[in-house]
């Protein structure tokens, strides 16, 4: 049985169920700032604290929805399982994504994943598809959700 094939396997047994979770990460008011400083974002509600206290129902600064929506990326390496014997794994995109509540700058986040579906696309590619929920520490609303579809390519 091919490397692909014993993945496939071992994934299909983890479909519908919630495959883990990351660490908390800290959103603060510096990362907020170089995100906006890296995409040109700087629209005041994320850089100017005063402001968004005064002018916007969430008082104070807000992180941007995708700057939350990048850290997909991060939680996942602590959270999917790794294929030892997987070439790489790549970002294919989403088939949905939700910014349901704004995440205050100060706030910690961290990333669920359950495995929504599993297959082969290719011979010696796996197409997953995971839920992804981004929770807010001490908040009932999540940050938002996504489903995210990856790819690993095999190399044998």
């Amino acid at each position: 049985m091919s490397s692909v094939e014993k993945s496939f396997q071992a994934m299909k047994t983890r479909e519908g169920r919630k495959v883990g979770a990351s660490s908390w990460t800290l959103v603060d008011q510096g990362l907020v700032n170089e995100f906006a400083a890296l995409t040109g974002d700087d629209q005041f509600i994320h850089l100017d604290e005063s402001r968004a206290a005064a002018e916007t129902p969430f008082g104070g600064t807000i992180a941007h929805g995708f700057l939350i929506l990048s850290l997909i990326s991060k939680f996942a390496l602590e959270a999917l399982p790794n294929d030892p014997d997987k070439s790489i794994r790549v970002n294919y995109g989403f088939d949905k994504i939700r910014f349901i509540s704004p995440v205050m700058c100060g706030s910690r986040v961290r990333g669920h994943f359950a495995l929504k579906n599993v297959g082969l696309s290719k011979p010696k590619e796996l197409r997953q598809v995971y839920n992804v929920s981004i929770e807010i520490e001490r908040f009932d609303r999540l940050a938002l959700v996504a489903d995210w579809i990856l790819l690993t390519i095999f190399d044998n």
